[in-house]
């Protein structure tokens, strides 16, 4: 079984998908941490960010894994911890929205996918990476709940700045942000983890129980 998590920054897509797939006992796969590696990768090694031909062949030359524990891996490098600095999330959506970078990744995102039960999260994946997925869900909240979850994940970053560099990639990201139309949406603003992971659970249960 495939379930996706979709939605923008803030609305607690890592949280939720890593609890859920621990309580299920799937795969996760945190799509977004996928372009954060590569976006790390092209600049370490001082490439243009918008040069779409050679940040497609980086990611094609070094396919993205993530270990047992959810760490993600990039040319034999534990990236976990660098591709969350505000250096990564001011670029990281010039490098998302080139088509091609989007190809090859959704192309390893599907190979991932097709390990096993998986529980994988990102902005598109019901709609266009596993549109096939059992269960969809996709997941928003208030913007001012979003940008305080994004500073207590950034702990001595800027308030304003980090609200500011959110609005902006919500824009940016707007065009990859569309639910799937059979997606569940849940609103997780005044919602705990546990509560919004025992929703979930209840839709994946239903699907079993189904037998679909």
């Amino acid at each position: 079984m495939i379930v996706t998590i979709d939605g923008p920054a803030g609305a607690g897509k890592s949280t939720v998908a890593r609890a859920l797939a621990a309580k299920l006992g799937f795969r996760y796969l945190d799509t977004g941490a996928m372009y954060r590696a590569l976006t790390w990768l092209a600049s370490e090694r001082g490439a243009e960010l918008a040069d779409e031909a050679l940040l497609a062949e980086l990611g094609r030359a070094n396919p993205i894994d993530f270990d047992s524990e959810g760490h993600t891996r990039i040319g034999g490098v534990d990236v976990t911890e660098a591709i969350r600095r505000p250096e990564v999330d001011r670029v990281v959506s010039l490098v998302a929205r080139q088509p091609e970078v989007r190809l090859i990744m959704r192309e390893r995102q599907r190979e991932l996918a097709a390990l096993g039960d998986s529980v994988i999260e990102g902005r598109d994946i019901g709609s266009v990476v596993v549109p096939g997925a059992e269960v969809k869900v996709y997941l928003v909240a208030d913007e001012a709940v979003r940008a305080g979850r994004r500073l207590a994940e950034r702990p001595g970053s800027p308030a304003e700045a980090l609200a500011a560099d959110m609005r902006r990639r919500d824009e940016r990201d707007a065009p990859q942000m569309q639910p799937a139309p059979d997606a569940v949406h849940i609103d997780t603003t005044d919602l705990s983890v546990e509560q919004v992971v025992e929703r979930i659970e209840a839709l994946v249960g239903e699907k079993l129980s189904s037998g679909r």
